[in-house]
Order: C-alpha cells, then sequence, then structure tokens
C-alpha cells in the first residue's frame, strides 16, 4: 500500500514538473499579438500629421512562428518601404535574443481631394468655382492630388479635363506673374532703407517663385516674383 502511495506521489511530482517545463517554454516565445499591437503604434506615430483620418491595421503574423521573448524591441521601415498604402514594416530584438521580422500593414487614409466640378479647357485658370470635393482613401489614389483649394485656385489648366477628373499636379501649370523679358522693379527693405531698381526677367515665373532679373548695369539678381512685375529681393 504505501508502495503505490509513493508511486503516486512520484507520478504527480511528474506531471507537476511536465506542466512547469510546458509553461516555461510558452513563456520563452514573443507574443506576436503584442508585436502587431507594437507596429500599429510605430506607423500611427510616423503618420501623424496627415491630411484626414488615420488607420492603421498590422496583418496577422503567422502563429507557427516561434519567436524567443522580447524585452529590447525596436521599429523600423525597410529600405523602399513608406508609411502609406499596403507597406512593411521591421521588427528588431537587441535582447535577449537577437531576431528581426517583418511584419505586413496597411495605412489608410480618408480625407477630402479636389476633382473638377465641371468640364475645364486647357489654359483655364482655376477658381473656387471650378472645383468640387470627393471622399475617399487617399492611399489609394495617384500622387499629386490636391486636398486643398488654396493649392490649386490660380494655377492654368495644362490639358484639357472633363468634369469628375481628380486633380493632379501634373495637370496644372503655375500661372505667370512674371514672363521672361518683361520689365520688373526689384525692390528691398532693411531697419530704415528701401531699395528699388528696374531690370529685365531672364525667365518666367509663378507668384513667389525665385526668378533672375538682370539690371542696368548688367549685374544679374535673384528675387521673388509678385503681381505687376515686382520683384522681391532679400538678403
Amino acid at each position: 500500500m504505501k508502495v503505490k502511495q509513493h508511486a503516486s506521489i512520484v507520478l504527480v511530482a511528474i506531471c507537476s514538473c511536465l506542466v512547469a517545463v510546458s509553461v516555461r517554454a510558452e513563456d520563452v516565445h514573443q507574443d506576436l499579438t503584442l508585436v502587431r499591437q507594437k507596429v500599429e503604434g510605430f506607423l500611427l506615430t510616423q503618420s501623424a500629421g496627415y491630411p484626414g483620418q488615420v488607420s492603421v491595421s498590422a496583418l496577422a503574423i503567422d502563429n507557427r512562428l516561434k519567436l524567443a521573448a522580447c524585452t529590447s524591441m525596436q521599429m523600423f521601415l525597410p529600405h523602399g518601404s513608406r508609411v502609406w498604402g499596403r507597406t512593411s514594416v521591421g521588427v528588431r530584438c537587441n535582447a535577449p535574443a537577437i531576431w528581426t521580422v517583418y511584419v505586413q500593414a496597411n495605412v489608410q487614409v480618408m480625407a477630402d481631394y479636389l476633382i473638377t466640378a465641371t468640364p475645364l479647357a486647357q489654359g483655364h485658370i482655376i477658381s473656387e468655382q471650378d472645383l468640387a470635393r470627393n471622399r475617399g482613401d487617399l492611399a489609394k489614389l495617384p500622387p499629386g492630388i490636391f486636398t486643398d483649394s488654396a493649392q490649386a485656385v490660380g494655377m492654368s489648366v495644362g490639358v484639357s479635363l472633363s468634369a469628375g477628373t481628380v486633380l493632379r499636379q501634373e495637370m496644372l501649370r503655375v500661372t505667370p506673374v512674371v514672363q521672361q523679358g518683361q520689365k520688373v522693379v526689384l525692390s528691398s527693405a532693411g531697419n530704415g532703407f528701401t531699395i528699388s531698381a528696374e531690370g529685365t526677367a531672364l525667365g518666367n515665373a509663378g507668384e513667389g517663385q525665385r526668378v533672375k532679373v538682370k539690371v542696368g548695369n548688367g549685374q544679374v539678381i535673384s528675387g521673388l516674383a509678385r503681381q505687376g512685375g515686382q520683384i522681391d529681393v532679400i538678403f
């Protein structure tokens, strides 16, 4: 009887040890859900300042992947990746083990963007009335779109556009306020002084763009183009 009791005690002890070993084995593996959460937090931080509403979703990591538990985890963007649309984030463990994995994620940016309200002919100067807004995921649209009417108003249409066209920078041209060969006036102001001189523009420039001007003595001076043939020279 005592032998049986002793055997039972030994068996219980062995089972307890096996359970403990099993638990410890599970403890040394990295929680993959935590890795996904850290990836999402990293992308939200990196996308701060984007227009509209940003949402991030990291894709599930294969649960067959057994990584050593990590106490020093670092996120990074692999070369060529960006915080936009479908992307990839590198996760590097620095301690106590060293490993690196790459996690796929989606970055959605819901915001308003500009479309043409009516058909626009080539050369037409954009006004507020020419613009309408749509809302969607900017990450799924072509690059160079406009999200603010101030970015497009005053520019000229480079190619005829139909109504409902998503406006992109390549479709529009800056309207020159100064043209090559035009007589212009350069002006510069400082603490207690104002200087002005006449010259000839050596190129075309839109509002606020830099243009070179040749003055009477042959010197070439660079300044910012303004309406009315004015050039601001800032030293």
